[in-house]
């Protein structure tokens, strides 16, 4: 086969980037389907036209260079990171730091947020950026569903507010360290921790504006349908009762204005004492030992309140199975238990039999925790005296495996979307650990972050806070489609010296421009480079080039040396930009186009904002 000419082919591999630019961005076609494309538009490429050395006559890419970046230990250090923040996100570990962060809602909501992307700023300051957004991915979530916003509204600006602060300082991202290794590489002194802290702190601090306050009008509510779904279905109402045990929390609660802060979002009916009833407004009443209290709730808010008060449980289920025997010694643990709706099929054996008839523990080994009916409460004095009708929707909890097979029961319909496992609280704590282990040794780096993660995600499932199933859930298909494509577009690019002419072309449009001119032009190019090669990649393809433009028009090099790490950390546009963009896109249920829509603006902003500023900081 005779090779193309080497400029050939990078005019090709320039093509294919535009081509897979215009397909991610395309909601039409599926990102793994596009990558997947790319794949094989950039092996046919190097295979059926080789590009040789041409001191060698042998191939400088090949098959095995252009796929080696699904071992790449960057897209492994990603996946193993989704592991561990799915340990934290299983087991309820975030529940308390959501809770005081929850504090500043009853002021002002768009507060609480803030408040949390300025913390993920600072911290990225001095922490590499990906564990950081790791920590923060299951906060911002449980904060969103608190406030009743999409993840969508607040995945994304986590991400940015991440690399803002990493533009800041020395350590505060890869890419500058990389960076300053290939200025020194070039000639000139290390670069030093604070040397960029001015720029970068300015460029941040407009960024964090942004994303604070503009970028969340601007972003579609990106829910599953299974997530609108279950959203849709929160308000329904269910009876629900709880035999208070000898030993538990809710022994002493006092009602506050009608309602008892151990059941938050829970509406108690009525009590049974003995033979008396006691009903609202309950002054004075302390909730005892042996009562048995009538709720009507939510799945949402029984789930909650499972999850803050870990005896609750344990109360839910007493004399709770459907076969007539106490099933107290046999409360299933909290692992692997899931919570679930189902629908009464018309022609069930339930129907017009109460609970303690028909049996259902004994048959299915699920427990009824709840009845709603057609979206209004049953007039009942207790939940065991309730009679199934066709229709009605049960609350269940019961082991992964037990629910599931309620999808051939001819009973009753199991509602696919409500399923939703019970965070292992109990566990919260050893996943914590596992966490702080994983982020405390990759931001030392005492081990680099692919080992920590991978042995984090490792122990995740070895110490019990997730299983394989759990595990294996956590890993998006896309990011690892996406990421393989975007390196071997990364890997031709280099090999056919792209980056390096589209810099030279800049140089010589800008022929006979002002300094300052020709530094916002490079910059400009840097930031749309980052988005479409690794950020990591940019910066060493650039920095020489940013040593050899300024030595050629006779400046300072620092100016385009802080250039190309400011630049090279605008990685907004894309999701293949930025390694924490990719551990967002999955939690906050995005398309590609998203990422170009508010991230290009900012991309756009922050380089005016360097462009304008950089004269008078650098003396051009």
């Amino acid at each position: 086969m005779s090779g193309l000419e080497p400029s050939l082919h990078m005019w090709l591999t320039l093509a294919i980037i535009a081509a897979a630019i215009v397909a991610f961005a395309s909601e039409r076609i599926s990102l793994e389907l596009a990558s997947l494309a790319v794949l094989i538009a950039v092996l046919l490429l190097f295979e059926l036209a080789p590009l040789l050395d041409p001191a060698t006559g042998e191939p400088v890419l090949d098959a095995t260079d252009i796929l080696a970046g699904i071992g790449d230990p960057a897209l492994i250090a990603v996946l193993a990171l989704l592991v561990v923040g799915q340990g934290v996100v299983q087991t309820g570990a975030m529940e308390v730091a959501v809770r005081r962060v929850l504090a500043l809602r009853r002021h002002h909501p768009t507060l609480a947020i803030f408040a949390t992307l300025l913390v993920v700023m600072l911290l990225s300051a001095v922490l590499n950026n990906t564990p950081v957004v790791v920590i923060f991915i299951p906060l911002m979530t449980a904060l969103a569903d608190r406030l009743h916003r999409p993840p969508s509204s607040v995945m994304m600006p986590l991400s940015f507010a991440a690399i803002l602060g990493g533009m800041t300082t020395l350590i505060g991202s890869s890419t500058n360290l990389l960076a300053s290794a290939a200025a020194v590489t070039a000639g000139l002194a290390p670069i030093g921790f604070f040397d960029f802290i001015v720029p970068g702190s300015l460029l941040a601090a407009i960024g964090i504006f942004y994303i604070a306050f503009i970028a969340p009008r601007f972003l579609r509510d990106r829910q599953t349908l299974a997530g609108e779904m279950a959203s849709g279905g929160e308000g329904k109402q269910f009876i629900i009762q709880i035999e208070v045990p000898t030993v538990s929390s809710l022994i002493g609660a006092k009602a506050v204005a009608g309602t008892f802060r151990a059941l938050p979002d829970i509406t108690v009916r009525f009590i049974q004492r003995n033979e008396r009833v006691i009903l609202p407004p309950y002054d004075d009443i302390e909730i005892q030992a042996g009562d048995v209290l009538i709720l009507g709730a939510t799945r949402k808010a029984l789930m909650d309140a499972v999850t803050h008060t870990q005896d609750l449980l344990p109360s839910l289920l007493v004399s709770r199975s459907q076969d007539g025997q106490d099933d107290t010694d046999q409360s299933p643990p909290v692992r692997d238990q899931m919570m679930a709706e189902v629908v009464v099929a018309p022609a069930s054996r339930m129907i017009g039999r109460n609970l303690q008839q028909i049996g259902f523990h004994y048959q299915t080994h699920c427990t009824v925790l709840g009845v709603q009916r057609r979206s209004r409460m049953i007039r009942t004095n207790m939940m065991n005296e309730i009679r199934i009708e066709a229709g009605d929707v049960l609350l269940i909890l019961g082991h992964r495996e037990d629910m599931f097979r309620l999808r051939s029961n001819p009973d009753v319909l199991l509602l696919e979307w409500s399923t939703r496992e019970l965070p292992a609280v109990a566990l919260a704590q050893r996943a914590l650990a596992i966490f702080a282990g994983v982020v405390i040794a990759a931001s030392t780096g005492i081990v680099p972050i692919v080992i920590a993660a991978m042995g984090g995600a490792i122990l995740m499932v070895v110490s019990g806070c997730l299983n394989i199933f759990q595990a294996s859930r956590a890993i998006d298909r896309r990011i690892v489609m996406l990421v393989w494509a975007a390196l071997a577009l990364g890997t031709a690019l280099q090999a056919t010296g792209g980056a390096g002419y589209l810099a030279r072309q800049m140089v010589a449009a800008l022929d006979g421009a002002s300094p300052a001119i020709i530094l916002s032009g490079f910059f400009l190019l840097v930031a749309v480079a980052t988005n479409v090669l690794s950020n990591n990649a940019t910066a060493v393809l650039f920095t020489p080039i940013a040593v050899g433009i300024a030595t050629e028009i006779g400046v300072p090099p620092t100016a385009f040396v802080h250039a190309v790490i400011l630049a090279a950390n605008c990685s907004f546009a894309t999701p293949i930009g930025y390694q924490t963009n990719l551990l967002v896109l999955g939690p906050g249920h995005y398309v590609f186009a998203d990422f170009m829509r508010i991230g290009g603006p900012l991309v756009v902003i922050l380089w005016l904002a360097f462009s304008l500023t950089a004269p008078f900081l650098y003396g051009l």
